[in-house]
């Protein structure tokens, strides 16, 4: 995208309907796209699209075969016309089943008994079943469909999976249809679609628009398959009038759905025939649409139903003020202070009005490639007054919206540009974030112990006592207070983790250290194996990665400390930029953080170099009876900070670290520690983002 400020025109001439604010998202602490500086939108206007459902390729890829829509005021459907929505009809119910009139695969034709079967076969599968009731020769019928596919070629390669676990003899189907014609009511296209069904066609009932409908016939995949359904149709109804229905043409298929599949009645069941550019609205009142695919989140606003790429996109089209009372609800607490709560709701606003159209159909998506959006269900009465009490107010800087960027947790300092995407802007620079350690109020601390066993992990404090003395290295012993107190592999519970081992009241253990409880400020991850390493770094750097990792070490940092290049074996591991190192190792919280080898050690040596000692090959001790050699687990190693460790003789990796995210720009925590100082929220802004100025839009 152009770096210039784009015009009110060009963002918003791909949308139709209501003025739309050209908005995005906010990148996540956990996951994050390469932040693009140059990115500008116009002043904010009334709406947001976000993309809940789409295959978009490598942007963002979510994709369901039909979404179920519920809305406690009913459901109406329509489109944007003239700045308004004009519904096509009101829906009999409020739930209602949409997908798009796309390739999928007919499994077969039959009784219940055989659909409810087959269909549970291809639930555990990825060709994902739907049922329909239609009606054959004046008969009732249940119709197992899989899929949809993006093409023909696709479903038939679908073909020969579903055949082989169903045994039933599938075949394709797509969305090539003749027209019987046009009619007023549809109730009249309901006489002639019966009238046709009972022949021993598919036909079903289309609403084109607000008091149009159709009867189309056939579901054929393919040009050849349609000429031949024409031959048949007219040598058993020669009095119908048909005409090739236009790719383009916008229509919504009316059907029945079993609710095999969805644990419900027979619900009605709409698909979307039409191009691209093919698209219906579907409102849902005041109270709002639940998407039951999403987790059953109900979100504001109405939600768009279209085509993408062959498959189903579902986009929630939201004014931005409102989905900011469930962004800022996801991203923070809700307990937290007003000013904190003021600070993020206009950083998220920024970044939003900053974005452009970056997901083609949408401004921003739902899932973590952006800014958390979980629908009503996250906003909170303090979170709606601080976005609305800031309503409208952006970070600028150079008469432009700052892309504001933020993170979770910047464990202390923040991340200079150069750390995270190799690019940045005046706004961005490493600064102190103190406030960070707001995150650890509470939380309890650990002791990372030595077992007589030669085992090693961490017992929260709460759960031992110090006993008095010290070992011959000055080092603490403590004991537990309970029976069977786990002892972790990180200071932090985790219940699907198994523990380490059970201490008992009385055995004796060796504090090698005292460390927070893991969390958004300080943390430990692993240990990792060597092959574990390898694994994750897989796709994430160039060149071949070791097939045996030795020594992991940080060779280069940046101006906050964070990692800017690893290498194993004495090698580099290149990465795209330097904040891939998270991902690449296994999906560390942040790239602030120190390795550690379990089987090994660094040795300075008087001239300044340095070595490798494994714990394999022993370790050289010096004492006044001379010198020995230690080998096997259990060797205490310690360095001039009196931090001490286990070596043992296999080689695993540990990290420990701070903060929680890429680190750029505003730190959450951060914001809540200076706003528990007395700081307000354009204080807190302007702290973390340089050379800037809070103004309303």
């Amino acid at each position: 995208m152009s770096g210039k400020a784009l015009n009110r025109k060009t963002i918003f001439s791909t949308w139709t309907g209501r003025a739309k604010r050209a908005a995005a998202i906010m990148v996540l602490a956990t996951v994050c796209l390469p932040w693009t500086s140059s990115v500008h939108a116009a002043a904010a206007q009334e709406d947001i699209r976000v993309v809940i459902f789409a295959d978009l390729g490598s942007k963002y890829k979510a994709t369901v075969p039909a979404v179920t829509l519920k809305s406690s005021e009913g459901l109406s459907v329509g489109q944007n016309s003239g700045g308004s929505f004009q519904a096509w009809m009101g829906l009999p119910d409020s739930t209602a089943r949409f997908s798009v009139d796309s390739y999928r695969v007919k499994v077969l034709e039959g009784n219940e008994a055989a659909a409810i079967k087959a269909a549970q076969v291809l639930q555990k599968t990825n060709d994902k079943p739907t049922v329909f009731i239609g009606s054959k020769n004046g008969s009732s019928v249940y119709q197992l469909y899989a899929g949809i596919y993006a093409s023909e070629q696709a479903a038939q390669a679908a073909v020969q999976r579903i055949s082989s676990a169903t045994g039933a003899q599938a075949e394709v189907k797509g969305n090539k249809h003749w027209s019987t014609g046009s009619y007023g009511s549809e109730q009249e296209a309901n006489l002639v679609r019966t009238t046709i069904a009972a022949a021993g066609f598919d036909a079903f009932t289309v609403i084109q628009s607000r008091g149009q409908y159709a009867v189309w016939v056939g579901e054929e995949s393919n040009d050849s398959k349609l000429s031949a359904l024409k031959t048949e149709l007219e040598t058993k109804q020669p009095k119908l009038t048909l005409s090739k229905v236009s790719a383009t043409q916008t229509g919504l298929i009316i059907r029945q759905e079993a609710g095999v599949t969805t644990g419900s009645q027979a619900l009605s069941h709409y698909m979307l025939s039409g191009s691209d550019n093919s698209k219906v609205i579907v409102n849902g009142g005041n109270n709002g649409i639940q998407v039951v695919e999403r987790s059953q989140r109900t979100y504001r606003g109405d939600m768009e139903i279209s085509m993408t790429s062959g498959q189903l996109a579902l986009v929630n089209d939201v004014p931005l003020e409102q989905y900011l009372y469930s962004v800022v609800g996801a991203e923070v607490y809700s307990s937290w202070p007003a000013e904190a709560l003021k600070a993020q709701a206009v950083a998220a606003r920024s970044y939003a009005l900053a974005q452009g159209t970056r997901f083609q159909i949408g401004n921003v998506v739902d899932g973590t490639l952006s800014q958390a959006y979980n629908g009503k269900g996250s906003e909170h009465a303090n979170v709606s007054e601080a976005v609305d009490a800031t309503a409208g107010e952006v970070i600028k800087s150079g008469g432009k919206v700052v892309e504001a960027v933020f993170s979770s947790n910047a464990g202390g300092v923040t991340a200079d540009a150069s750390e995270v995407w190799n690019s940045g802007g005046e706004a961005f620079a490493s600064v102190d974030s103190s406030g960070d350690t707001s995150a650890q109020k509470g939380a309890e601390g650990w002791y990372h112990v030595l077992l007589s066993s030669g085992k090693t992990g961490y017992i929260r404090e709460d759960n031992a006592k110090e006993l008095e003395g010290v070992t011959e290295a000055g080092l603490d012993k403590i004991t537990v207070t309970a029976e069977n107190t786990n002892v972790r592999p990180i200071p932090q519970i985790q219940s699907a983790v198994a523990p380490v081992a059970k201490a008992q009241p009385g055995e004796e253990m060796i504090v090698l250290e005292k460390v927070p409880q893991s969390g958004d400020y300080a943390w430990v991850r692993g240990p990792f194996t060597s092959a574990q390493i390898a694994k994750s770094l897989q796709g994430k750097v160039t060149g071949t990665v070791p097939s045996s990792i030795n020594h992991l070490d940080v060779t280069k940092r940046g101006p906050s400390g964070r990692v800017l290049e690893v290498e194993a074996n004495g090698s580099p591991l290149t990465v795209k930029y330097p904040d891939m190192y998270r991902s690449a190792m296994g999906g560390l919280p942040s790239t602030l953080f120190d390795i550690a080898s379990t089987g090994s050690y660094t040795v300075l040596g008087a001239d300044g170099a340095t070595s490798h000692v494994s714990g394999a090959q022993g370790t050289q001790i010096l004492s006044a009876s001379g010198s020995s050699t230690l080998s096997g687990n259990g060797v205490i190693v310690m360095n001039e900070d009196r931090h001490a460790r286990v070596i043992d003789k296999t080689q695993s990796f540990i990290f420990t670290g701070k903060g929680n995210g890429h680190g750029l720009g505003l730190s959450q925590w951060g914001a809540n520690g200076l706003a528990e100082q007395g700081y307000d929220y354009k204080k807190i802004l302007q702290h973390y983002y340089k050379n800037v100025d809070i103004v309303k839009e």
